[in-house]
């Protein structure tokens, strides 16, 4: 009977505590949040592309020569001045030739010499008539045969030394090393890339436009860039339009010049590019666009998934959605969201498929 008794109270404790906390759920607080309807954009103010930032001024630097590697003078993000000394690379067999060329002028310096004087000699004994026309022609031979002589021997010490040129690699122009891609001891071979260069004074963005965009791109036009990792938005002008697409996979290249950049802007970051363009006619209602376009704040990433959260019955509902290009800080919704349903612009608390909010 005891046991029954004991039995009976435990149920009636667990029941209870199971009443207490269905009230607990029952009574969660909203989160609260606030909502906006999507916006079609039907009279965009711009075309936006995506880039690349990129120095103006930059280069591979390499050799035409073919040796081993002395001595690398700088190193990845070193500064350097323009002819500044990067890699130097072993020249004994240069010297050796070096050596043999200033021989050859020499004796080639000696024959000349030797030559005019006896050219010189033979033609005041014609002119006093003691030398015949043969013996003036003869000599006249040997001489400019001695000063060609010269002359080939001067031009091959001109080329042994614009050899030593490629055996002491200097910078082409003022700016930072961004990559070395030799050591001490390895072996350079001709156009092998040795150090790259980049100025850092004159930026530029390499940004890819679509077929249906490119026509409204032109050669000085103003343009805002927006770097995606610091959100700063620069100025800069474009200053090339690709006219094909055969090499770039349908998309037109097109290069800004940026007006002003710091040293937080950096070559490879990644950027928005807004290119201004005239606004379109207004449309009818039988052509009106359905162009869906969302904060990309209010966008949620789960792995390769991109999803937002809508309201139904005050309660916050994780919709799926395809998203396409985008215009500044927007994003235009291709698919999953229609153009009069409401979403969650922000959230006071963290928001969870089902979670109940209370909108402001």
């Amino acid at each position: 009977m005891k046991k029954i008794v004991i039995l009976t109270l435990s149920t009636l404790f667990l029941i209870s505590c199971g009443g207490e906390k269905k009230n607990e759920i029952a009574t969660e607080t909203p989160i609260a949040v606030k909502v906006s309807g999507t916006t079609e954009n039907d009279n965009s103010p711009f075309v936006t592309a995506s880039g690349k930032i990129e120095s103006q001024n930059s280069a591979n630097v390499s050799t035409r020569m073919m040796g081993y590697v002395t001595k690398v003078h700088v190193k990845m993000g070193q500064k350097v001045s323009q002819g500044q000394l990067l890699v130097s690379i072993n020249n004994t067999d240069l010297q050796a030739k070096k050596a043999q060329v200033d021989a050859s002028i020499l004796q080639a310096t000696a024959g000349f010499n030797n030559a005019k004087k006896d050219y010189e000699r033979f033609q005041a004994l014609f002119a006093q008539q003691s030398a015949s026309q043969k013996e003036l022609d003869d000599m006249t031979s040997r001489y400019e045969m001695a000063k060609a002589g010269l002359e080939g021997a001067k031009q091959m010490r001109n080329e042994v030394m614009a050899q030593f040129s490629y055996a002491n690699i200097t910078a082409p122009f003022s700016g930072e090393v961004t990559n070395t891609f030799v050591k001490e001891g390895d072996m350079a071979n001709p156009g092998m890339p040795l150090v790259s260069v980049e100025g850092n004074d004159l930026m530029q963005v390499m940004a890819m436009v679509s077929e249906g965009d490119i026509t409204s791109i032109k050669n000085g036009m103003p343009v805002t860039v927006l770097v995606k990792s610091s959100n700063k938005q620069l100025k800069g002008k474009v200053s090339e339009v690709s006219g094909s697409a055969t090499n770039t996979g349908g998309q037109y290249l097109v290069k800004i010049n940026l007006d002003k950049t710091d040293a937080t802007i950096l070559s490879g970051m990644f950027v928005n590019v807004q290119f201004p363009i005239e606004k379109p006619k207004a449309k009818t209602e039988t052509t009106k666009s359905d162009k869906i376009l969302v904060p990309e704040s209010a966008l949620v990433k789960q792995g390769q998934l991109t999803g937002i959260y809508t309201v139904s019955n005050n309660v916050a509902i994780l919709r799926w959605i395809r998203i396409g290009k985008s215009f500044g800080n927007q994003v235009e919704v291709l698919s999953g969201l229609s153009a009069d349903e409401k979403y969650i612009v922000s959230a006071e608390g963290k928001l969870y498929n089902g979670v109940k909010v209370s909108v402001q």
